[in-house]
């Protein structure tokens, strides 16, 4: 586990990923970027005060609070545009570390796009429960790791397991092997759980997940 776990976060940062990567940030900034103009526009052009340095005061809170804001929805809204290159990675890693494999088949374009809606609102709960958990001491590391490993490692090594079965044997393939996809589902949530790292969340969960489809079908040790 800890061996696919190293060779898949070497892998993100190898040319053909990190030009996935720079794609997925760019789109993700400019998302972000136009919704933090909007906000400023809504308050500027619906907040009227009778002093200028109210209006000030206001605009910094709501850059400040705007900026804040939008640090949460980073990691959402860059798995929503990596999921549009899922394919396209797991391609890499077949061609790349399992060139005498079988290679596996690219997911129909709407069973796709399936995928990357349920990706992106796994990544928006664990987010989530990550922010509500804050307010409480003593559980919210540990339950976020536990719903957040399984939410995960189910959602990626299924990914995985759909390029080369159904997506019914796909799931039977998984609960099979829970044990397994639940502790690599830790090591995604660990990853996730990072500020700024948690940027290639989505990047280096189908890299890893690809790695432990292929050892798990193969019937290789973890």
């Amino acid at each position: 586990m800890l061996s696919s776990a190293s060779r898949a976060f070497r892998e993100v940062f190898e040319p053909p990923f990190r030009a996935i990567f720079w794609k997925m940030l760019g789109f993700t900034l400019a998302i972000l970027l136009f919704i933090w103009i909007g906000l400023q526009g809504l308050v500027a052009g619906f907040v009227a005060l009778p002093y200028p340095w109210l209006e000030t005061a206001l605009s910094i809170l709501t850059g400040v609070g705007a900026v804040i804001g939008l640090g949460f929805l980073i990691a959402p809204v860059s798995a929503l545009f990596a999921g549009l290159f899922q394919d396209q990675i797991a391609d890499i890693v077949d061609a790349q570390d399992y060139p005498n494999d079988r290679p596996g088949t690219a997911l129909p374009l709407g069973q796709s796009i399936t995928q990357t809606i349920k990706f992106t609102g796994v990544v928006i709960l664990g987010n989530l429960f990550a922010l509500f958990l804050l307010l409480i001491p003593g559980i919210n590391l540990v339950a976020f790791f536990l719903v957040n490993g399984y939410l995960l490692g189910r959602e990626f090594f299924e990914f995985a397991a759909m390029r080369f079965m159904s997506a019914a044997e796909a799931r039977r393939f998984r609960k099979a092997r829970a044990g397994t996809v639940f502790m690599g589902g830790l090591v995604i949530a660990g990853v996730l759980a990072v500020p700024i790292l948690n940027l290639i969340t989505p990047i280096f969960a189908t890299i890893f997940m690809m790695h432990v489809f292929k050892r798990l079908e193969s019937g290789r040790p973890m």
